[in-house]
């Protein structure tokens, strides 16, 4: 059976173990909610590097989140004695339900991945696990990955890490429906391996994101210099300063 994937955006971990909090037990509600900051303070949880990546600007994110907004105003007409407020509002639920799938098709992907390499059986693998485990053993030789590690780093910041080898190699696995040899890396995809690295105890890790679009079943592994993660790992700390300095943690 696969195992689900979580993505890691706005979630917390226990500054101890480093296991996920991502929910917490809510005795007013009798059930499980998600964890706020609040509960963060009260219980010393420490956030994601997503979450505290999550203060700077996207520009590839807004501007595809953009393009999606005026395509479904384009596909979406207003309807005879609809008001101009709910023909917006209709046009604004549409784009949000493709960023929406966008995102799940993206989890999902990450599932199977994450399901090969913790050797779990499944009838067939689509094309882009093998091609994806295929580019990893060309840039990197025979490796023993781990899938989802989680880890707190004293300074006080967790994360989970899609991929790594305890000789010192960290992956983060990325899903794209581009042309994966036209893609250029962020620098916030830089931050994000600098920060996962440090966070496992591996300083000097090489790092690497992977590409993967399923529907062409492309894979590009692009590995980064040293130069620009440390620099990188220089303004993930400064983030991470602004981020616990405004939430008072």
């Amino acid at each position: 059976m696969q195992k689900n994937y979580v993505a890691e955006s706005g979630h917390w971990y226990c500054s101890k173990t480093g296991e996920p909090r991502y929910t917490i037990y809510s005795e007013s509600l009798k059930r499980e909610r998600s964890t706020t900051v609040a509960d963060a303070r009260k219980h010393g949880f420490v956030p994601s590097v997503t979450t505290v990546m999550s203060q700077i600007a996207k520009p590839g994110l807004t501007n595809w989140l953009n393009q999606q907004l005026l395509l479904a105003a384009l596909t979406l007409p207003k309807i005879d004695g609809e008001t101009e407020e709910d023909w917006l509002n209709r046009i604004m639920l549409d784009s949000k339900s493709q960023s929406k799938e966008a995102s799940q098709r993206g989890t999902d992907i990450h599932a199977v991945i994450q399901s090969f390499y913790e050797g779990v059986y499944l009838p067939e693998y689509p094309d882009y696990v093998r091609k994806t485990d295929q580019a990893l053993m060309e840039a990197f030789g025979p490796q023993n990955w781990v899938s989802e590690e989680s880890f707190a780093h004293p300074t006080g910041f967790g994360g989970k890490v899609d991929l790594h080898s305890k000789s010192a190699f960290v992956v983060d696995v990325k899903t794209t429906e581009k042309d994966v040899n036209t893609i250029k890396p962020y620098h916030e995809h830089l931050m994000q391996l600098s920060a996962y690295r440090n966070g496992l105890n591996l300083p000097m890790a090489r790092c690497a994101n992977v590409f993967v679009n399923a529907i062409t079943n492309q894979v590009r592994v692009i590995e980064h210099a040293e130069s620009d993660l440390q620099d990188a790992w220089e303004c993930f700390q400064y983030l991470l300063m602004f981020y616990k300095r405004k939430n008072k943690l």
